[in-house]
């Protein structure tokens, strides 16, 4: 199960992350699309779904948003009532700050801990109104439900000597998380000097690590490749050159993200910290989303 191995810090874990349907999407339309998710998820070997939680990320950025934001389902609710066929546990995304305490109460008392996982997200900003800061998210959980195992997001990119992430991680887990997800990883270096750090602070301080996984996204288009970077993906200079002169951007990206695996895994196996995958697709063309399936297929073939 998917609990024992984060708990057990095992490496190798493999997620399948999705956004669920627009709000305003028909009743009968949240059947086929949800029919659709669990007939190509079946077949997959993987250890659990990832459900993401959207919010408005506006405050976070002056530039313009590449697709508009749009109101999804509620992710809980989505999966309890359209992807229980899909027989594997479930990653809650929560924004907490769009909730209350008495909402975050509800998900926690009706998610069963050997089903559900969940994933507690900051705001995207400091200017942000919350209703709930992560500090009381936290400190909630450990009161309502402490059995339900939480994690926390880790960006990489934002890793440096005045902006240490691992410290961040570290503070998380001091807070009960016990595994953490990245957003897209494009910059290889990044998340190298990242996993460097954290293996060394963990080592002089004698804290065990947790599960760090590292997201892959395919990118197919330009326009993809601007809302991956509207989202605050790091992409290097070099890298964004070869996706936008490659004859097939979206062979190259899956070619380039497999690689960016093999080098985080190889990297990270000899220090032994344990890391793992997640697979999404941030775009809705079907030729992208076939494309997160043959990635994953691709990386679950590798040594």
């Amino acid at each position: 199960m998917l609990k024992d191995k984060i708990l057990k810090r095992q490496s190798g874990i493999t997620l399948y992350g999705i956004t669920p349907p627009k709000a305003s999407t028909a009743q009968e339309k949240l059947s086929e699309i949800s029919d659709a998710q669990v007939q190509r998820l079946s077949s997959l070997s993987i250890d659990g779904l990832i459900v993401y939680d959207l919010q408005d990320e506006g405050s976070r950025t002056t530039e313009n948003r590449p697709f508009p934001f749009m109101e999804t389902l509620d992710p809980f609710s989505y999966a309890r009532k359209y992807l229980e066929k899909l027989r594997v546990p479930k990653v809650i995304y929560r924004a907490v700050g769009k909730y209350s305490a008495d909402e975050l109460t509800h998900f926690m008392e009706h998610a069963p801990p050997d089903e559900y996982l969940s994933v507690f997200v900051g705001a995207a900003s400091k200017t942000q109104k919350v209703n709930l800061t992560m500090r009381e998210a936290y400190a909630l959980k450990k009161k309502i439900k402490s059995e339900l195992l939480v994690g926390g997001v880790v960006i990489p990119e934002r890793h440096s000597a005045h902006s240490p992430e691992h410290l961040r991680v570290f503070d998380k887990i001091s807070s009960g998380c016990k595994f953490f997800v990245s957003q897209g990883v494009y910059n290889l270096d990044a998340s190298k000097n990242f996993l460097s750090d954290y293996y060394y602070y963990g080592k002089e301080h004698k804290i065990e690590l947790v599960p760090i996984i590292f997201t892959l996204t395919p990118c197919g288009s330009l326009k993809t490749l601007q809302f991956m970077q509207w989202l605050g993906i790091s992409i290097p200079k070099w890298l964004e050159n070869d996706l936008i002169h490659s004859n097939d951007i979206l062979s190259r990206s899956i070619e380039l993200s497999r690689n960016i695996w093999l080098e985080l895994k190889s990297f990270a196996d000899a220090k032994n910290i344990p890391i793992g995958r997640n697979i999404e697709s941030v775009s809705i063309r079907k030729e992208e989303i076939d494309a997160s399936v043959e990635l994953l297929k691709i990386t679950s073939a590798t040594p």
